[in-house]
């Protein structure tokens, strides 16, 4: 456990209270009187006084300042704003401004994945407009360059500022865990996503991309695991302060002799790392899941029945719901492996499982085979099925819900585990209570066959209950190791201090008795209340909150960058680099602001 840790303790500095580096850094100064942060630039008192709010006045109001890189340039700047001499800020010129609005272009494209050459379509819309519009204002298209190279180079330019902005914040992070995807790419299987989640010392989480791995180049898990480390190196990251690994659960993943995950928890056995927690059911949790309980491939009939739809039946009203679901989801044409990952969340199932017969009614009239309707086991299969995914659709989404903390998704894990035993119980003694599908199915099948025939094998769904049971007990065995330090983050006053490690008992039952900070407690959400506690006086208590609060609490942002794909499967199936790809899937999934002005303004740099 956290609390007892076996390896050096967490160095925690102290949260609150000015700091003689800011004043470089940030242009700040403690002021004379009072406490806080006073602004050199623009005298705004900054409290309460944490870096956290320091840096967003400096970076929201002042980041021009940027360009003093060097120290001494910085130190003369400073003394400057002692005296009061205030460095004055040139307006942009024109060709700054068109600058400005390319690159603004440029990332528009972007996020909706459009290609290169759609910028010279954009240019032509805006002179179309402007002409009627703002007639005196044509010529201000003509400074624009959109041509395909030019946005290529803004859009490397983007990417290359939110790597830079991510980097000097993962300078701060007193903790992180990485998110590694290897099932993201549907149309083309081979990259892994790499995910960072880190905390600085005021408990700010930040959730970025870090890198993109090209699993042709990096076949084998050595080379893999190598590419990560770099990646890691680059940052500044130590795999001192990694604390947990979230991956899928695919072989790749979590192999016991050959997984990465065996080879980076032999990496980071150190003396001055930490134990590393592993959980691999976060991600992409229906479609991995639906494969354990899928018993007589029902997704592949079901596939083919909406290629026939849309194909044949574009144009029954009937299915205009399930097709407009379907293009919102990926776009009018969609590959077939897309098409199946779709077909494998639980709100799709049973929205085409609500629709059984009016599709076999369109199989029947196109000619295809209708077979599966007259089968008694594959009806009941379907309907066990979509109740199935049904909950854990239920799940997925509360486990999308982010910065609530890696307690409370364990929380609702351990909900999820307790009913599956209820429903395997349920099963057994064949109450079909919460399995509103099966039920259907069933009570349509007694209307057609004797009543001694036996309708369904309790015994077959029960299996897949169990095996689902033990997968979820695999994947998340590790959350259930630190179960007493996600309670103790969660609810410190709660925790009963015998039942706490002797290194924290003293820590705990100090904190409980300290009336201000139970007010604090239960007028702050649990971020802003651990990062108002004094480090000085509560070291363990504040390192277990750092850690648990860098554990990965939901897959929004792996599910983000999975819709992104999914959305611009055809533009990105094209022709691109490496390094093209991960400036799109980080402008994707940020969120950080590009500093305009320093890729406008940028020292050495052509603007294109």
């Amino acid at each position: 456990m956290w609390m007892t840790p076996k390896r050096s303790k967490m160095e925690v500095e102290e949260a609150r209270g000015f700091r003689p580096e800011w004043t470089q850094r940030f242009l700040v100064v403690e002021p004379p009187e009072g406490e806080g942060a006073l602004c050199l630039v623009c005298g705004h008192l900054v409290v309460p006084v944490c870096e956290r709010d320091v840096r967003r006045h400096y970076e929201a109001e002042h980041h021009y300042y940027e360009r003093y890189v060097e120290e001494g340039e910085r130190a003369a700047l400073v003394e400057r704003l002692r005296q009061g001499d205030l460095p004055e800020i040139p307006p942009l010129t024109p060709e700054e401004r068109a600058a400005r609005a390319g690159l603004g272009l440029a990332r528009i494209l972007a996020l909706k994945g459009r290609v290169w050459g759609e910028g010279d379509f954009v240019s032509q819309c805006m002179e179309v407009m402007l002409k009627d519009v703002l007639p005196d204002h044509v010529s201000v298209i003509n400074g624009i360059d959109l041509s395909p190279e030019i946005t290529r180079q803004r859009v490397l330019k983007i990417n290359e500022n939110l790597r830079s902005q991510l980097f000097n914040r993962a300078k701060d992070f007193k903790a992180y865990s990485l998110a590694l995807d290897d099932q993201a790419f549907v149309a083309y299987e081979n990259y892994l996503l790499v995910f960072v989640r880190g905390v600085d010392q005021d408990l700010e989480v930040q959730e970025e991309l870090l890198t993109i791995v090209n699993l042709t180049h990096h076949f084998s898990v050595g080379a893999l695991m190598a590419a990560i480390l770099e990646a890691l190196q680059t940052a500044g990251l130590s795999l001192q302060r990694m604390v947990g690994l979230t991956t899928t659960h695919t072989l790749r993943m979590i192999g016991e002799n050959s997984g990465l995950v065996s080879y980076m928890r032999e990496k980071a056995v150190s003396p001055n790392c930490w134990n590393v927690i592993h959980y691999s059911g976060f991600l992409h949790l229906e479609l991995l899941s639906s494969y354990d309980v899928d018993v007589n491939q029902v997704i592949n009939t079901v596939s083919e029945w909406i290629v026939l739809i849309k194909t044949r039946g574009v144009r029954r009203p009937e299915f205009q719901a399930l097709l407009t679901d379907s293009e919102s989801e990926h776009g009018e044409r969609v590959n077939g492996r897309c098409l199946n990952n779709w077909l494998r969340k639980g709100k799709t199932l049973k929205l085409i499982f609500s629709l059984r017969k009016e599709i076999e009614a369109f199989l029947v009239s196109v000619g295809a085979t209708t077979v599966h309707f007259t089968d008694k086991q594959w009806l009941c299969d379907f309907g066990f099925l979509v109740d199935i995914m049904d909950h854990l659709r239920e799940l997925s989404q509360l486990l999308r819900v982010n910065k609530v903390f890696a307690a409370a998704a364990f929380d609702h894990i351990c909900t999820f585990e307790v009913k599956l035993s209820l429903l395997q119980r349920h099963i057994e003694e064949k109450n079909l209570t919460h399995f509103a599908a099966l039920r259907e199915v069933a009570d349509e099948l007694k209307q057609h066959l004797k009543e001694d025939e036996k309708i369904l094998d309790p015994d077959r769904y029960r299996v897949v209950i169990c095996r689902l049971q033990k997968e979820f007990e695999r994947h998340f065995k590790d959350l259930k190791f630190i179960k007493k330090d996600l309670e103790l983050f969660a609810n410190p006053f709660n925790f009963k201090p015998e039942y706490a490690p002797i290194s924290v008992r003293v820590e705990l039952t100090k904190l409980q008795a300290n009336t201000n900070l139970w007010n604090e407690y239960r007028n702050k959400d649990l971020g802003q209340f651990y990062a108002g506690l004094p480090a000085e006086s509560y070291p363990i208590i504040k390192g277990v909150a750092c850690k648990v609060a860098s554990l990965f609490d939901s897959s929004e942002i792996c599910e983000k960058a999975f819709s992104y794909l999914i959305r611009n499967q055809h533009t990105l199936s094209q022709p691109l680099t490496d390094e093209h790809l991960h400036a799109l899937f980080r402008i994707a999934t940020t969120e950080i602001e590009p500093h305009w002005d320093a890729l406008v303004r940028g020292r050495n740099e052509s603007n294109p």
